[in-house]
C-alpha cells in the first residue's frame, strides 16, 4: 500500500473514525483530493486513507512527502462527473465502490468524495443500502445563518418524494441538527409557495397535514410551511423539501452568495479611499468570505445509509476536500447513523412503517 502497512478492520469504540477519501472525484482530478486528504491529516489530526489509482496517488503522496501518513487502497475505475444512478452498475470497481467496501469491512468509518452526486448516491445507497425503515436517502446541507447553520435536504438525492418521505427526511435532518450542531431539539420547517397551512402544491399539502400529525405527538417539533425568503433567517432549524426543489433552493442560495461576494469585492476596489476602507475591515471580510463560502461547510451529508458519507462540491479544492474529511469525521464520530435509527425505529408512527415495508416489496 505504497509504503504503508497494511489496513485491518478495527473498532470504533475509543479510536478516531477513519476517513476514506475517493481520490479520483471531482472537478480538478485527484491533485485536489490528494492535497486535501494530506491537510486533513496534517492541520486537523484526523485519520485518512486515499481509495484510486494507486500509482498515480502514491506519485502525488510523494511530492508532499506524505506516502508513508496517507494509506492508499487501489482501486481500477472511476466515476466520472457526468455518469448518474446507472454508474453503480457499470462501474463496480469504481473508488466511490471500493470505499463504501471498506466502510462494510470496518476499515473505514465514512466516505468522502467530490464526484457525480448521482453516481455517489446510487453506489453508496446499493453499497451501504439504507437502514431499517428508511425508504430514500437525503442529501442534507448546512445553509449559512450563523454560529449554527439551517439544514436543508433533501437537496438533490430523491426528485421524485411522496409525502411520507418528507416526513421522514424532517427525521433525518433533525437527528443530523442534534449531532453536526448540538441543536437539543431541532425545529422544522416545510418549504413551499406560502405560509399558511394548506398552501403548495399537492405532495407540500400532503406532507404539511402529516408533519403537523407528528408534531402534535411530540415525535418532531414542527414550526409549519417557510418560504423562499426564510432559508437564511433561521426561522427554523431544519428545512424539509423533496429533492428536485431542495437542489434548487441550494443552488440559488449559492450562486446568490457568489454574486453577493463579487458584488462587494467590486464595490470595495472601484476607488483608493473603497480600498483604504477594505483594509480597515478585512478581518470581518474574511469572516464574511469564509461564512458565504460553501465549501467552508464540507458539503452534503447522505443521510440513511449504513455508513456516513459526505459529498464535496464538484468544484472543491483542498481546502474543501480538507473541511469534508472533518464533516465526516464528526459525523462518525458522533455516531450518526445510530442517532438515525433511534429516530427511525422508536419516533416513526405506524402508518410510515406500513408503508417502509410496502415499498420493500
Amino acid at each position: 500500500m505504497s509504503g504503508t502497512p497494511e489496513l485491518e478492520p478495527a473498532e470504533h469504540d475509543g479510536a478516531p473514525p477513519i476517513v476514506a477519501v475517493d481520490a479520483m472525484g471531482g472537478d480538478h482530478g485527484p491533485e485536489e483530493a490528494v492535497l486535501g486528504a494530506v491537510t486533513a491529516a496534517r492541520e486537523l489530526g484526523l485519520r485518512v486513507l486515499l481509495v484510486g489509482r494507486r500509482t498515480e496517488i502514491a506519485s502525488l503522496l510523494a511530492e508532499h512527502d506524505a506516502l508513508r501518513e496517507v494509506p492508499v487502497v487501489h482501486a481500477e475505475d472511476v466515476l466520472e462527473m457526468h455518469e448518474g444512478a446507472l454508474a453503480s452498475w457499470r462501474r463496480p470497481r469504481s473508488s466511490v465502490a471500493v470505499a463504501c467496501h471498506l466502510i462494510r469491512r470496518g476499515i473505514a468509518h465514512a466516505l468522502v468524495s467530490a464526484g457525480s452526486t448521482g453516481g455517489i448516491v446510487a453506489t453508496s445507497t446499493v453499497r451501504l443500502r439504507t437502514q431499517t425503515g428508511v425508504v430514500r436517502p437525503a442529501l442534507a446541507v448546512p445553509l449559512p445563518t450563523g454560529e449554527k447553520p439551517t439544514v436543508l435536504l433533501d437537496a438533490g438525492a430523491t426528485a421524485d418524494a411522496k409525502p411520507e418521505m418528507l416526513v421522514q427526511f424532517a427525521h433525518l435532518g433533525s437527528a443530523y441538527a442534534q449531532t453536526a450542531f448540538g441543536v437539543h431539539r431541532p425545529t422544522v420547517g416545510l418549504l413551499t409557495i406560502g405560509s399558511e397551512p394548506g398552501k403548495g402544491n399537492k405532495l407540500a399539502r400532503k406532507a404539511g397535514e402529516l408533519l403537523t400529525s407528528a408534531g402534535e405527538t411530540g415525535a418532531l417539533d414542527f414550526h409549519g410551511n417557510i418560504e423562499g425568503h426564510d432559508l437564511l433567517t433561521r426561522t427554523v432549524d431544519v428545512v424539509v423539501a423533496d429533492g428536485h426543489c431542495g437542489n434548487i433552493a441550494l443552488k440559488t442560495v449559492e450562486g446568490t452568495a457568489a454574486f453577493a461576494m463579487s458584488a462587494v469585492r467590486e464595490a470595495l476596489t472601484a476607488t483608493p479611499l473603497a480600498k483604504a476602507g477594505a483594509f480597515f475591515q478585512r478581518r470581518s471580510l474574511r469572516e464574511l468570505r469564509d461564512r458565504l463560502d460553501s465549501e467552508t461547510y464540507g458539503g452534503a451529508a447522505l443521510l440513511g445509509l449504513n455508513g456516513t458519507v459526505v459529498i464535496a462540491h464538484g468544484s472543491s479544492r483542498a481546502p474543501g476536500i480538507a473541511h469534508a474529511c472533518r464533516l465526516a469525521h464528526d459525523l462518525a464520530a458522533g455516531r450518526m447513523d445510530e442517532q438515525v435509527r433511534r429516530r427511525v425505529q422508536h419516533r416513526q408512527t405506524n402508518w410510515f412503517n406500513r408503508f417502509a415495508q410496502h415499498e420493500d416489496r
